[in-house]
This record gives C-alpha cells, structure tokens and sequence, in this order.
C-alpha cells in the first residue's frame, strides 16, 4: 500500500458516505475538441478542392479494428468513463477505488484517462459491497482481490505464450507473427476459456476448503506423534508433508540450450511434475525453475510422490535426474504459498540428496517407519545452517507399486 494510501486515515467504511464529485474539466475537452472541429470548417475556402493524400484519415485499418472489437468482447463495452465517474458511480472516493484496483494490478490511471467501462463500475462495486455489508472487513477484501489479481495475471501469460507456440509449431510462422495474428484467434476461445475458468474455480474452491478447513485438525492430531511441543513450527495451523524437486545441473544445461530447447525442458519438467504430484493427491505450491514445491496432507502421501518425482527423472530420456526432499511438519499457508521452519528444512535437505534419491528428516522417518511401501536408510549426520545437527534418512520404495500414472 502507498505512502499516499496509508496517510489517509481512512478505510473504507468511512470514506462510502464521502462519494467524489465528477470532475468539472472531465468533459472540457471533449467541448474544445467540437468547438475546433466547428472552427476548422467555418475558416475553410469554399473554392479549394480537397487534395487526394491516400486513405482517408481516420480510417483504420483491419488490424487496428480486430483489436479493438477484441478489447471490446473482453472489457464488456468501450471505454467511456473517467476514473472519478466509476469511482463515483460505486459510491466510493478515488482513494477507495485505486486501493482495489491497485490490488488487482492495474496501472495507475489519469483523471483525464478514459480507461473504463460499464463493467469496470460494476466490478467495484460487487468488491466493495462485501465490505459494506459487513461480509468481508477491508483488508479481507483487498487480500482476497489481491490473490484474483496474482493469480489471473499468470494465467493470462501462460495462456498466451501456450498459444503463440502452438501456432509457431503447427504454422511454422515467426513469433513475431503469431503474437499478432493471436488477436483474430481469441474471440472464439474466449467464452470457452472463461467457461473452464469458472468450472475449476469452484472445483478447486471446494478441494481447497475439504483440505484447508475440514481436515485441518485431523492433520494437526495425526502430526503430534513423536513431538514435545516446543518444536520451531508448534505454533502453526497446519500439519503438512512439504517436498521439493531440483533438477540435476539445470543451471549448466541452460547455457549450453538455445531459447526454443530451454522452454522444451522447463514445460517438460513442469508438467511431468504437475501430473506426479496431481495423481499423489497432493498439491504444487509453486515453481522456481529448475524447483517445485509441492505438499500433501499425509506423510505416506507425500513419500509416494517424492519416490514417484525421483524415479520419472531418472528414468526421463530428455530431463536429468533430480534430487528430491521431503519433510513432515507444521507450516503457515498465506499468499497462495507456505512458510514456516518445514519449508526451510526440506529446502535444506534437497542440497543434501544425492541425484536420483529422496532425503526425508529423521522425524518424518519415525512418522513412516510402521509402513512397508517403505525403506528407510540413515545417513551420516549433517551439520545444516539454521537448524544445527540433523539426521537425514534416505526413503526408498518397499512394498507396492507406488503411484500409477496413466
């Protein structure tokens, strides 16, 4: 939040029954520009024949109109209104409005931008409502907006590059190309695109609460075997297998790939990642390049995808081995990501893992000694900046398949 938006002293209950007049200058210029048009036709000779230069101006050309009518489909309308006539519109005072819709990540707008539409105000409104009927306090409201924001804007991306590099690999046209030919491609997958949106949404909304809420506390009785108490992450909400996947001499193998072969291996990495980890019942927090983090809710979950991550890897005839960790414990979940001394330790142990293996700590060991799909082998003490002695133990497969991928 900006220096500007915290000096204000206000929130957002307050500053509803304050809502901004609409700026007198918003429709000068609109005015002055009739006024010269006016002007410009009076002042010229009637006996001068017009001059043929080209195309008409004003004209635009069929490039220019698919974007527009594209912006049109996405934004529900033209734009028309100022930024002082949505915030008006919602009720609210500029401050209000620039504190959403800087949560959702929009630049920063003049008074003089005509920037929005219909639909914009509509947005703002539906946001703000929750706070004013008492739903959502302010800073609910902002942080959930936020993760909208976040979220939406990475996808978008994603979506894009997906589509440039399909129509690069099945056209054979340059990428400068495809990227504006992407414009007359849209409209008809649009619809379509926010249909899966909403339909995942509300899935994983309600995989989100069954994880999050529902079973937290039987997470959290099923981490207390073998624990006293006054551990680092006692205190944190949630009780989950935390797992890092680092691919093998990534950083050696992206200097010698051009840019096509880098993106082959880092989506390839990716999405066998994804499937491993969807298939195990456990979720991918994140990506960091040649990492993943991911977490499951079950330490005999989370060993069967580190087990099943070590193993595609090293079986992979294009991507390297990985080195893979995995540690059972008590974390913070905010933001969309996890924090908490469980992170940091699986972080640690992954250096610590020789390519090809899992490396667990020797408290999610205890929690997986009783069950036969696996084999535990200690490991020679290891002195880890932060946590001091530890004792990792390597997990290997015992009894059973393991995970089945299709």
């Amino acid at each position: 939040m900006s220096v500007e938006d915290q000096q204000s002293g206000e929130d957002l209950d307050q500053e509803f029954d304050a809502v901004p007049e609409p700026s007198v200058d918003d429709h000068t210029e609109d005015d002055t520009e009739d006024d010269d048009t006016d002007d410009d036709d009076t002042d010229a000779a009637p006996s001068q024949a017009p001059v043929p230069t080209g195309p008409p101006t004003g004209v635009m050309s069929a490039e220019r109109l698919a974007i527009k009518a594209l912006e049109s489909k996405l934004l529900g309308g033209e734009r028309k209104l100022r930024r002082r006539e949505v915030a008006a519109g919602a009720g609210v005072s500029i401050l209000s409005a620039r504190k959403v819709w800087r949560a959702l990540g929009f630049p920063n707008f003049n008074d003089e931008d005509v920037a929005f539409t219909e639909r914009d105000q509509a947005a703002l409104s539906s946001i703000l409502d929750l706070v004013r009927a008492g739903i959502l306090t302010e800073e609910a409201a902002i942080s959930v907006t936020r993760s909208i924001g976040q979220m939406t804007d990475r996808m978008v991306v994603w979506q894009i590059e997906a589509l440039v590099e399909d129509m690069v690999s099945e056209q054979g046209i340059p990428d400068a190309v495809a990227r504006k030919q992407l414009v007359g491609r849209l409209p008809s997958l649009v619809d379509s695109l926010e249909e899966i949106l909403v339909y995942s949404y509300r899935r994983q909304l309600n995989a989100g609460v069954q994880r999050l809420a529902v079973r937290a506390e039987a997470g959290l009785q099923a981490s207390e075997e073998g624990r006293e108490g006054d551990e680092d992450d006692s205190p944190l909400p949630l009780a989950r297998a935390v797992g890092f996947a680092d691919l093998v001499s990534y950083t050696s193998l992206s200097r010698r790939m051009n840019e096509k072969t880098l993106a082959q291996l880092v989506q390839r990495f990716e999405n066998k990642c994804a499937e491993i980890i969807s298939v195990g019942g456990g979720r991918l927090v994140k990506t960091v390049g040649d990492e993943v983090l991911y977490i499951a809710e079950t330490p005999a979950a989370g060993a069967e995808i580190s087990l099943a991550l070590a193993q595609a890897f090293t079986e992979d005839e294009i991507l390297p081995q990985c080195r893979v960790s995995m540690v059972w414990g008590r974390i913070l979940s905010r933001l969309g990501d996890i924090y908490g001394p469980t992170v940091n330790l699986a972080a640690r142990l992954t250096t610590l893992a020789q390519p090809g293996t899992v490396l667990v700590d020797a408290m999610t060991a205890a929690a997986l000694g009783q069950d036969d799909r696996f084999v535990l082998v200690p490991q020679k003490s290891e002195n880890v900046r932060g946590f001091g002695e530890i004792h990792p133990v390597m997990l290997a497969r015992g009894r059973g398949k393991g995970l089945v991928l299709d």
